[in-house]
């Protein structure tokens, strides 16, 4: 019963706050784009279609995969959790002091909403927002790559509220020791190979001349090598 009480609810805040920021911002495919190897996926020609439905550019005629790849090479990982902690805020503004123990009672009666905010703690522990702020600088207007970022992390900040708020945890996937430690022990390796794909990636779109074969070559093994230690490539 709860489930159907609250699930309605929570999923039209969240799909509006993700909408505003994806399909209502005018700037951010133009962020997107250029703070995420998006285009440097789609020459990987690694799928059997190719990564857009059309050549407009609008983020809706992208396809699912390479939408999300790109936001986990990028270590944002927004698909999985933007529009949540907005979602949950707004819950508990319209409902007062009920709406925490509703929320709370939710998550231990209801596997399914259980397993959604374990899959958004999943994903989120693989993220990392210093290192997706580096990817923001990738952007040639930063004014407009500051307000887009800031927008994330606010949302980033509602999202870990609102995890802190259902399961009472600090420490996020703290139910999970295993897959904790299993990705405590990959970041390390997979952190430098995202600083290198910055790097190469900002001398490929300022083009590198002779040297711009081995550099493609370089960001394609640095795709690789992020997903396989991530394990979300989309």
């Amino acid at each position: 019963a709860l489930l159907t009480k609250i699930m309605p609810e929570l999923s039209v805040s969240a799909l509006c706050a993700y909408r505003g920021l994806v399909y209502e911002n005018k700037d951010f495919a133009t962020y997107f784009r250029q703070s995420t190897p998006i285009k440097e996926i789609a020459d990987l020609k690694i799928g059997s279609r190719p990564a857009a439905r059309t050549t407009s550019g609008k983020i809706e005629d992208l396809r699912a995969i390479p939408w999300v790849f790109s936001w986990s090479q990028a270590r944002v990982m927004l698909p999985g959790w933007y529009g949540f902690g907005s979602a949950i805020s707004a819950f508990v503004i319209k409902h007062g002091e009920s709406a925490q123990q509703q929320l709370r009672d939710l998550y231990r009666q209801s596997p399914f909403f259980a397993t959604l905010v374990s899959n958004i703690e999943m994903v989120m522990a693989k993220a990392n927002l210093q290192i997706a702020r580096l990817y923001s600088r990738l952007v040639d207007d930063q004014k407009m790559a500051s307000q887009i970022f800031g927008l994330i992390t606010q949302e980033w900040a509602a999202t870990l509220e609102a995890l802190h708020l259902i399961t009472g945890r600090t420490q996020l996937i703290g139910d999970n020791p295993a897959l904790a430690r299993s990705i405590s022990l990959r970041l390390p390796y997979i952190d430098p190979l995202n600083l290198l794909q910055i790097k190469l990636i900002a001398r490929h779109r300022a083009g590198a001349g002779d040297d711009d074969a081995q550099i493609i070559a370089g960001i394609q093994l640095s795709i690789n090598g992020i997903s396989a230690g991530l394990r979300n490539t989309g």
